[in-house]
């Protein structure tokens, strides 16, 4: 792989609880464990940055593969849903749900859009075939 840019960021703390900075200072987040898992809910957590950077992600994705496609993304949006669970084996996982409004485009013409660029956005190919991915066409 040809590396585009590197993001680098430290936790400290107890992992859950503690401290989320990125290197160059951007990122500075107090991490807590959500009330729903027996937490204080007093920061963010994992999932939650995870799905932000998803959402991002994945509608620029979309946002690529609608223009070489001469497809309106006017008031698009991705909405990423990140929940932890239990596996069948009783290891943790994640599952993703993404919920994609393109208003502009015709439904079908959307769900075309959104699995196209599922197959183009670097979140979704580094959890394709780990985490399942369900995607919602608003």
């Amino acid at each position: 792989m040809n590396i585009l840019y590197t993001a680098e960021a430290l936790a400290s703390g107890d992992g859950r609880n503690g401290r989320g900075l990125s290197s160059d200072g951007k990122l500075d987040v107090a991490l807590a464990v959500p009330k729903e898992m027996g937490g204080s809910g007093n920061g963010t957590n994992p999932e939650q940055l995870f799905a932000a950077g998803y959402a991002a992600c994945f509608h620029s994705a979309l946002r690529i593969v609608a223009k070489t496609a001469g497809a309106d993304t006017t008031g698009s949006t991705v909405g990423a849903q990140v929940s932890m669970g239990r596996t069948e084996g009783g290891a943790f996982g994640l599952s993703v749900k993404l919920s994609i409004s393109l208003p502009e485009v015709a439904h079908h013409e959307a769900t075309v859009l959104a699995q196209e660029a599922h197959l183009v956005c670097p979140y979704s190919n580094a959890v394709r075939d780990n985490i399942d991915v369900e995607i919602v066409i608003a």
